[in-house]
């Protein structure tokens, strides 16, 4: 089977103020093509906190890749924070419902790796997604049941996560998410829409499977504040939860280190990425 062409991250919006470092290492997770990962590391000795980042691009293959996320962890990378970049299947080249989740799955288990052998603080892990990445975010640390796209799974040890512009709860924000995305794109990488597949929508749920986190934070721009049953269900989890809007602000403005909008955002990320807590 011929290669699909590769993502294009400047069409997604990329206009990073900051020139990407080389990675210090790239670790796969899968055979595919897209099983990869960037590892990034600070200067010193450490041990480093860690930012695993998932990027965007409305889980669909050909709009982007981990390489539009690469500025941004290289600006983490000069604040102190290891970061890990990972690219996954979308719909369009295998992923989807469960293949995204596959990935997911396979490249956290890259943490274990790293923590050691690099020097890396295992005890700070903070996941990270922009846009359509704010679903193996939070995925990735809430248990599973057998009825969840891998079936039944214990949580992947974080303290924290990050949502950038990305919705709480998929199916409650569907219709918000495929207007960020200008096309459908929630059904698609469901498999079908919440009418013909409720159990899917629900087993991913913060309802069902809040993420097991101290923290998480959502910095949003074009997408509102989740809605207050996700953000409830989320601190029942055990997270303290803050929510930090930024009307009128682009898609892309908060990720893109130097951007007025994202040096104002900047000060919380870091604290979460290093577990301060308030």
């Amino acid at each position: 089977m011929a290669e699909s062409p590769g993502p294009n991250n400047a069409m997604y919006g990329t206009d990073a103020n900051l020139a990407a470092s080389a990675p210090d290492a790239l670790l796969r997770y899968a055979t595919h093509p897209r099983g990869f990962a960037e590892l990034r590391l600070p200067q010193g000795e450490g041990p480093f906190p860690l930012a695993v980042i998932f990027h965007g691009g409305c889980w669909k293959t050909g709009i982007a890749s981990q390489a539009y996320m690469a500025p941004l962890a290289t600006r983490w990378q000069q604040q102190g924070i290891a970061t890990l970049n990972v690219d996954y299947r979308e719909v369009g080249d295998g992923g989807g419902w469960p293949g995204s989740f596959e990935d997911w799955a396979a490249a956290a288990k890259l943490i274990e790796l790293v923590a050691a052998d690099y020097p890396v603080d295992r005890g700070r892990v903070t996941l990270v997604g922009h846009s359509a990445g704010a679903l193996p975010a939070q995925w990735l640390a809430s248990a599973q049941g057998p009825d969840g796209p891998l079936g039944a799974r214990e949580p992947v040890k974080a303290q924290a996560a990050i949502v950038l512009d990305g919705p709480a709860d998929v199916g409650a924000e569907r219709a918000a998410f495929d207007a960020l995305c200008q096309f459908s794109a929630v059904d698609p990488f469901m498999g079908a829409g919440p009418e013909q597949e409720p159990a899917r929508y629900a087993a991913i749920a913060p309802a069902r499977a809040a993420p097991q986190l101290a923290q998480v934070l959502f910095v949003q721009a074009r997408l509102p504040a989740p809605p207050a049953a996700a953000l409830d269900a989320i601190r029942a989890g055990g997270a303290q939860v803050t929510v930090r809007e930024n009307r009128e602000a682009s898609h892309f403005a908060i990720i893109t280190p130097g951007d007025p909008v994202y040096t104002a955002n900047e000060p919380a990320m870091l604290a979460v990425l290093r577990g301060e807590q308030d």
